[in-house]
């Protein structure tokens, strides 16, 4: 179901790729949903938890690794943390 929702936002809505402004997004309270890859390190994946919540944002956790996120949003590095 979250594949079929992260396909729905790379067609529509305005990402933001990475870890560092997701987070940075997260503390302003401008993120509406985060997606988690399947090997998103741990740390990334409980601070990202935690701001989350404080934001009330939704968070989606994928079935697929960091680098078929990337093949998915069409960069050519692996994406493991993206939000909007």
């Amino acid at each position: 179901m979250s594949l079929e929702e992260l396909r729905k936002a790379i067609k529509q809505q305005d990402l933001t790729y990475g870890t560092e402004q997701t987070l940075k997004n997260l503390k302003l309270s401008k993120v509406k949903v985060v997606f988690l890859a399947s090997n998103c390190p741990q740390e990334v994946r409980d601070n990202v938890t935690h701001y989350a919540e404080l934001a009330n944002a939704k968070i989606m956790e994928l079935e697929i690794p960091d680098e078929e996120v990337g093949v998915l949003c069409k960069k050519r590095h692996s994406v493991s943390v993206l939000s909007y």
